[in-house]
């Protein structure tokens, strides 16, 4: 994938097929350590110590439709290829968390690209799922929390598109604010 953000979308995609009701996202960008690590938390159904042991592997999925699940594998790999390190963590009704890291520098690293867009869309698709999403800079942090988005908004529903809208404007105008302007 070109960019972070898609494998943020595919991640968090295997959190809503399992079931969760909150997924977190953030994001630790540091220039000054040189690291960017992302990591994806949920309270979905988490798998047993056997599906984990493989769950890196491409050919290892619970889709139906499908016989591959290239997204763990594929964020590993981008990883590593990095300078950095991938680790997934689960437990049978509790829920998974997968973290990679990166050498922010590589030149390998894909850019994180439209962040925005892609919480505006999970978001917006998944109205009875609670997301947070903390993006930390060496200037500060930028937190979107949808339970609390909710409550402002009261009866009007996250999919409309004028709150769509203002979603990608906060998330854009919140990271801009942390990276210096930028």
């Amino acid at each position: 994938m070109r960019e972070l953000s898609l494998h943020i979308m595919d991640l968090t995609e295997n959190s809503i097929r399992a079931g969760s009701t909150l997924i977190e996202i953030e994001i630790a960008e540091s220039r000054s350590k040189d690291l960017m690590t992302i990591k994806i938390k949920d309270n979905g159904c988490g798998m047993d110590k056997e599906f984990l042991k493989d769950v890196i592997s491409p050919f290892k999925t619970t889709r139906t439709t499908r016989k591959v699940g290239l997204g763990l594998s594929l964020f590993q790999t981008a990883c590593q290829r990095c300078e950095g390190s991938f680790r997934i963590r689960s437990k049978p009704g509790i829920g998974t968390e997968v973290e990679g890291s990166f050498k922010w520098s590589h030149i390998d690293r894909a850019p994180l690209g439209d962040i925005a867009s892609t919480l505006a869309l999970l978001i917006s698709g998944n109205p009875g799922i609670e997301f947070v999403y903390r993006h930390t800079t060496d200037e500060g942090t930028y937190i979107l929390d949808s339970r609390e988005l909710k409550q402002i908004l009261e009866d009007v529903a996250v999919n409309n598109p004028l709150v769509v809208d203002w979603i990608k404007k906060n998330v854009k105008e919140g990271l801009k604010d942390i990276n210096g302007g930028v």
